[in-house]
């Protein structure tokens, strides 16, 4: 549940980028962090663990306006990818409001995805937290690497992958390049801020 600071008349909101690893978590939040930095609070925090990191920072969100007259803060947070950190990752998700899952779009990495995505279902469930109800978005990542030949799994393969049941909003997407990582945040967002609104009866 998002963190409400009466006095200062804010609303704080947790959202956590999961995902396979070297998926593209990361430098979704290294180019937001970059292209929209008059809207960071803060620098970024890098937690490095051997091989992989979890990323952290602030984040105001202009254009959504105030929520029952509270300004909305958002808090951006990666987890790192890799198996052998399943107790990092379980731990960002604690108290998440919203999910952005970076799926890899490379065809090797099609059981990764899919491994992953299971590991934040059970996650997200030892939190008492249902992945059918939690405000989440698909992001099919690298898209920009067919130009080089790489093969890569169909946006249509990967609908039936990953979002034949859980019917979520997806942005097909290039961290590298930015291309669909605005869009991507904003999406969830609204979905955040549409799951506040109704916990809070507005």
């Amino acid at each position: 549940m998002a963190n409400i600071n009466l006095k200062a008349r804010e609303i704080e909101v947790k959202i956590v980028y999961y995902g396979p690893g070297r998926g593209g978590k990361t430098t979704n939040l290294e180019y937001i962090f970059k292209t929209f930095r008059k809207q960071v609070t803060g620098e970024m925090v890098s937690t490095r663990t051997e091989g992989d990191r979890t990323l952290f920072f602030d984040f105001l969100p202009m254009g959504l306006g105030k929520v029952k007259g509270y300004d909305i803060r958002v808090q951006l947070y990666t987890v790192p990818g890799q198996v052998k950190y399943a107790s990092t990752r379980k731990m960002v998700l604690k108290d998440v409001d919203g999910v952005i899952f970076v799926a890899d779009s490379i065809k090797a990495r099609r059981m990764k995805n899919m491994e992953s995505l299971k590991d934040l279902h059970l996650n997200l469930k030892d939190y008492g937290i249902s992945i059918l109800k939690i405000p989440l978005v698909l992001q099919f990542n690298k898209r920009d690497l067919a130009e080089e030949g790489i093969p890569l799994l169909s946006v249509s393969q990967m609908e039936l992958d990953m979002n034949r049941q859980l019917k979520v909003p997806s942005v097909a997407a290039s961290a590298i390049t930015g291309d669909g990582v605005g869009p991507t945040l904003k999406a969830c967002l609204k979905l955040t801020l549409q799951s506040l609104k109704t916990q809070m009866g507005w």
